[in-house]
């Protein structure tokens, strides 16, 4: 049987591991809606930056507590067989990480509750007594999360496989071997990726990264 080519599997969450976008849910309990909506028309009309949309993102969270928005994340929707998939892919021999702009609260809820073994989120908000604080310097760069995943994990570019749905996984897609547009709607995140898939399930996606081998790039 030949060996499994990934030793890291990163993944990001909305859109990604959610149906949807996760921050839907957090934006209406919080009464934050018109503002959320903006953010985004203005991002996806790039008259605003990662950065920037990110900081409007986590401001909606200030004032609230850690746990207000963990309820939130339980309930939104998200593709089935996380955990499943997760253990198959441990199984095999690779770490699963998340990389992800959400804040360092939202990816400790998906590790503990689905088994990642690391994360890479955001961390820019204070938490006091449980409650968060307003966002401070948000920097949005997955590029350095991959970076300090690689050196954590001990795996290489080229043994690694990303996983996403946007503009800045496209940009991952660059500095590893393997490339995942999971339910991305953006042409060019499809375009950028080695395999695109569409599905609910993301069993689906543990078997098709058997299926897909790791292509040479520069280290």
């Amino acid at each position: 049987m030949p060996e499994y080519p990934w030793r890291l599997v990163t993944i990001d969450i909305d859109g990604t591991l959610t149906r949807g976008h996760g921050w839907d849910r957090i934006a209406d309990a919080f009464h934050a809606r018109a503002a959320y909506d903006e953010s985004n028309r203005r991002f996806h009309a790039q008259e605003i930056g990662e950065d920037e949309h990110l900081a409007d993102l986590l401001a909606i969270t200030t004032g609230h507590t850690v746990s207000e928005v963990e309820e939130l994340v339980e309930q939104t929707p998200k593709l089935s067989g996380i955990s499943e998939g997760i253990r198959a892919l441990q199984a095999r021999g690779a770490r699963v990480a998340l990389l992800t702009h959400n804040p360092t609260y939202v990816t400790g809820y998906y590790r503990r509750t689905f088994g990642f073994d690391d994360d890479e989120g955001v961390d820019a908000q204070e938490i006091v007594s449980g409650r968060i604080g307003p966002p401070v310097d948000v920097r949005a760069d997955k590029r350095a999360g991959l970076r300090h995943l690689l050196t954590r994990l001990g795996a290489r570019p080229t043994e690694t496989v990303h996983i996403g749905d946007g503009w800045s996984d496209a940009e991952v897609f660059r500095e590893v071997g393997g490339a995942v547009a999971l339910n991305s709607s953006l042409v060019e995140v499809r375009d950028a990726a080695d395999l695109v898939l569409s599905t609910t399930d993301f069993q689906v996606v543990v078997e098709a990264l058997g299926h897909l081998h790791p292509r040479p790039i520069a280290e």
